[in-house]
């Protein structure tokens, strides 16, 4: 579980660190194509650096508000409480803030920069369809991301995705009005800056959504297989997996942007989506926790 964990990290960074790179050269081209601009060059870095900076320490409460979370007191949601309570005592775990959003499609997320910042947030329909022992497996789950650190990594790639829309968005503007700059108005030129413009705006969100699913991805079925160590029951995470799988439906306020951080893919199916999917699919979790089932 430990090595898994830290191969987890490394290669998270990895591909953080890659597509910071990617960014850098983009953002390269962009200076070239503008008369060797290179103060445009430093700029999207210095953008693209900072902007992932203040994401860091504002993405979670970014979050909660893009989903429409409410905090609840244990008075509100005695239940909640009592199951999040029970396997923070278990795992020694600082206990999280709590949160609700009000939607009839069963989901459920983490966030927060560390364990003793942390917040869950489900879904109204969760409550409504899961019993205590497939909550309990949620729960567990989404705690497990907290322990393992995910969600530190998850507000991370959260705020480059952001990033990356608003940087895509800035090349085309720059490809619109300041094309005609290079070669002193010249219509090539012009043609090449434009073309350059359109191809970042498509590629940089497609890039962006790789990178959120290839991590996403893997941590998924880490929080899956903590959440069973934690209960001590596969089966009832595999439950409500199945559970969701067969119920679950879009989110009401489902956002692109962090459809990576809630347990079960929030967006609307498709063959675009299933390409580029924030989460492994659910009968390969289930077949995993019956497969930890039969060790217990």
């Amino acid at each position: 579980m430990y090595s898994a964990i830290a191969r987890n990290k490394r290669n998270t960074w990895f591909i953080l660190g890659g597509f910071i790179l990617l960014l850098g050269a983009i953002g390269w081209v962009a200076g070239w194509l503008a008369g060797n601009n290179w103060f445009l060059t430093a700029l999207i870095l210095i953008f693209a650096a900072g902007y992932a900076t203040v994401q860091y320490f504002f993405a979670d409460r970014e979050a909660l508000a893009l989903s429409g979370a409410r905090l609840v007191s244990k008075e509100e949601a005695p239940r909640y409480h009592r199951i999040v309570e029970n396997l923070c005592i278990t795992t020694g775990t600082p206990m999280p803030k709590l949160y609700v959003v009000q939607d009839p499609a069963p989901n459920a997320f983490a966030t927060g920069r560390k364990p003793e910042e942390a917040a869950i947030t489900v879904t109204t329909g969760l409550f409504e369809l899961m019993t205590d022992r497939e909550l309990e497996g949620v729960l567990g789950h989404e705690l497990g991301h907290i322990r393992n650190y995910d969600i530190r990594v998850s507000l991370i790639v959260f705020g480059l995705v952001v990033a990356v829309g608003l940087l895509a968005d800035m090349f085309l503007r720059v490809a619109f009005f300041g094309g005609g700059r290079r070669g002193g108005g010249n219509g090539q030129a012009q043609l090449i800056f434009m073309l350059f413009g359109v191809v970042a705006a498509v590629v940089a969100p497609l890039l962006a959504g790789v990178v959120q699913a290839a991590i996403s991805r893997q941590r998924e079925y880490l929080a899956d297989a903590t959440s069973a160590m934690t209960t001590r029951d596969p089966d009832g995470l595999a439950s409500a997996l199945a559970k969701l799988g067969e119920y679950g439906r879009p989110l009401q306020k489902a956002n692109t942007s962090m459809a990576h951080l809630w347990i079960s893919d929030p967006l609307r199916p498709g063959a675009v989506a299933r390409l580029f999917a924030t989460h492994p699919p659910i009968p390969e979790r289930i077949e995993r926790l019956q497969h930890m089932g039969g060790r217990f």
